[in-house]
């Protein structure tokens, strides 16, 4: 009796699902905005936990690409969006943001019961239930393995554009708006992968 209540509460934390969502290359000054959302049961939750897994900022590039294969091994779904460089200058940054996730949010098999979000700011667009969770990353298996999938997925991204972007260092600061690439936008313009509208406000247009 005692091996069967403990077998419904397994099937039971197997089935309650944990729905994290998280961005990356909002501050950034070239490139796309990346969104990532995991789903993530109790039992893979601890799983990855004890792989690792925490907020993307506190691990290094290797151990977040040793890292990515697991979390998509043990995800019952996932998805990715982007919003490029033309809707971040067109639409603002929390809009184009907002678009990066609702695109990862349609790619999931399932509506998520209870979305939740790294930060302080709602989802505006999202008609579900939703919880932000500032510091989320740090907090939430699901949250962090999200961030950890947007980032090396965006991080992948910067490393193939280098070599069409040549001069801008963009494999090393991966769009980050460091001193060594403002000297290189001083020095070589501005692309169409740069976001103007973050560059007029620091007078380089």
């Amino acid at each position: 009796m005692q091996e069967k209540k403990e077998e419904d509460l397994q099937q039971a934390l197997n089935k309650q699902s944990e729905f994290g969502i998280d961005e990356v290359g909002r501050g950034a000054v070239f490139g796309p905005i990346f969104s990532a959302v995991v789903v993530l049961t109790e039992k893979n939750k601890f799983i990855l936990k004890k792989y690792g897994v925490k907020d993307s900022k506190k691990l290094t590039p290797k151990k977040r690409k040793l890292l990515l294969p697991k979390i998509l091994l043990h995800s019952s779904d996932y998805g990715i969006g982007q919003s490029s460089v033309r809707e971040i200058d067109n639409l603002g940054l929390r809009v184009a943001t907002e678009l990066s996730m609702i695109r990862a949010l349609k790619k999931l098999k399932e509506k998520p019961s209870e979305l939740l979000i790294d930060g302080p700011l709602l989802l505006r667009p999202w008609q579900g239930i939703q919880k932000n969770i500032v510091s989320g990353d740090s907090k939430f298996v699901s949250i962090a393995s999200a961030s950890i999938l947007a980032k090396v997925s965006r991080d992948n991204l910067m490393d193939r554009l280098e070599k069409q972007y040549s001069g801008y260092l963009i494999f090393k600061n991966k769009g980050y708006g460091t001193r060594e690439h403002f000297s290189l936008i001083k020095k070589n313009g501005i692309t169409n992968l740069h976001r103007k509208s973050f560059l007029k406000k620091l007078n380089f247009i």
